[in-house]
């Protein structure tokens, strides 16, 4: 299932679509002049920054450290967290064990907080925060991109549904059980937040992963978040927009040539053939997605540095009160990359590969979850605890999805054919694959 670009309303400077779009010949020279330290000093950071000093602190108080930010110890949990380690082996678009080129959550993450972390200390943001929020955007995604997540959800409907940002909320608050004194990882009250509104303010019935916390903890989630998470959820769009066009390269299922013809990377290719003529194939198809990486990297900045200019917020708490988002790309450069995921939807995401390995993997899950709910002793020993002190179907269903929503792809496959005698991957000769953003 594709969807817009984390579903983000446009509100940047410039106007129209663009019939080429120019490519900078280096790719963004003055990014990171003055801001490549990995410690930003705190003075050094523009007013609407998030101020470690001036956190609103952790659900469950704690000695501070002597040596790292708040946001620093973040990052690092995450970083350590079990759920971040089993990202190396969800998928994105295609199938895990069909070859180690293709990305997994593990290395979108990665990329995601490097872009992140650029594009933030840029505009003179917290960088760290950023890069706490970025690494953890993807933690609640069950096994098999969205195609897991919408056969989750619809299993889940009865009992309140499924959706991959509050699953991360339920990961970092409850599901992560390390630490002597709480349950989750007692992130800060930003990077929670930041994580909580990754498509932007949370409206309408609120998930009910979601729920349990903001009902102890409130994350206000009807405001924008900061400026920092903003930039973070515009990093991933940028970062698997980019990608995928290398998976789908690598996997034949479209061409440069394609590529070359799309408003959004017409341009990219004839500065490429312009400035190295005869240049062979990969390293033509590596300059030209390098130089489209550039493009949406410098349309964020400069419509970021336009709305804060123009809003002028004094402080984080301004920021979210403004009513819009800061970053966001201009009006041009959305409207040619919806053309691109449009490309993108009919030639990748629903390529026949595909759709035959998401109806398999879809099967997979409808399996799984009917199976546990009947018999829950085939759950592992520390889950069977939880069971024996759920109170009811709808409690049950919640573990039930929990367990099934931190399984790998491999692993899934691997319980899927222990309790049913049925493996999906003998059945096709299709090279596996399903969509995802």
């Amino acid at each position: 299932m594709v969807e817009p670009i984390s579903g983000r309303v446009i509100d940047g400077r410039r106007a129209g679509k663009s019939k080429r779009i120019p490519c900078p010949g280096g790719l963004l020279p003055h990014i990171g002049k003055g801001t490549s330290d990995d410690k930003l000093a705190d003075d050094m950071m523009a007013p609407y920054a998030s101020d470690p000093r001036a956190t609103r602190g952790r659900l469950h108080p704690e000695e501070e450290s002597a040596f790292r930010s708040p946001f620093q110890r973040d990052r690092d949990r995450i970083i350590h967290a079990s759920a971040f380690r089993r990202l190396k082996h969800k998928t994105q678009v295609f199938i895990e064990h069909e070859g180690d080129y293709f990305r997994t959550r593990l290395t979108h993450s990665i990329e995601v907080a490097q872009v992140a972390r650029t594009i933030s200390g840029v505009l003179g943001l917290n960088t760290e925060l950023t890069e706490a929020v970025a690494l953890a955007h993807d933690l609640g995604h069950p096994p098999f991109g969205h195609t897991g997540e919408d056969a989750l959800d619809a299993l889940m409907a009865p009992y309140g549904g499924f959706d991959h940002n509050a699953q991360a909320i339920r990961i970092v608050t409850s599901l992560e059980r390390h630490y002597a004194d709480f349950d989750g990882l007692n992130l800060t009250w930003e990077t929670l937040e930041g994580i909580a509104k990754h498509n932007g303010p949370v409206t309408g019935e609120i998930p009910y992963a979601l729920a349990d916390y903001v009902a102890r903890h409130d994350l206000e989630l009807h405001t924008h978040a900061s400026a920092e998470a903003q930039v973070a959820a515009l990093a991933d769009d940028i970062a698997y927009s980019h990608h995928d066009l290398h998976d789908g390269l690598r996997a034949e299922l479209f061409s440069t040539d394609e590529l070359a013809e799309l408003p959004i990377l017409d341009g990219c290719f004839a500065e490429v053939d312009r400035l190295y003529p005869g240049l062979n194939y990969y390293r033509r198809r590596h300059e030209a997605l390098r130089r489209f990486f550039g493009v949406l990297v410098e349309d964020v900045i400069g419509v970021a540095r336009a709305n804060l200019a123009e809003a002028d917020p004094k402080s984080a708490r301004e920021v979210r009160a403004a009513g819009r988002m800061m970053v966001r790309f201009t009006p041009g450069l959305w409207a040619d990359l919806k053309v691109l995921r449009e490309f993108l939807f009919h030639r990748m995401y629903r390529a026949p590969e595909v759709v035959v390995m998401r109806e398999r993997v879809t099967g997979v899950i409808h399996d799984l979850f009917p199976l546990f709910m009947a018999h829950p002793e085939h759950l592992p020993k520390q889950w069977r605890k939880d069971v024996a002190e759920a109170q009811g179907e709808i409690a049950l269903a919640r573990i039930v999805a929990d367990y099934i929503a931190g399984m790998t792809d491999r692993f899934a496959l691997q319980e899927h054919a222990r309790l049913t005698g049925s493996d999906i991957l003998e059945k096709t000769n299709v090279a596996g694959a399903w969509s995802g953003d």
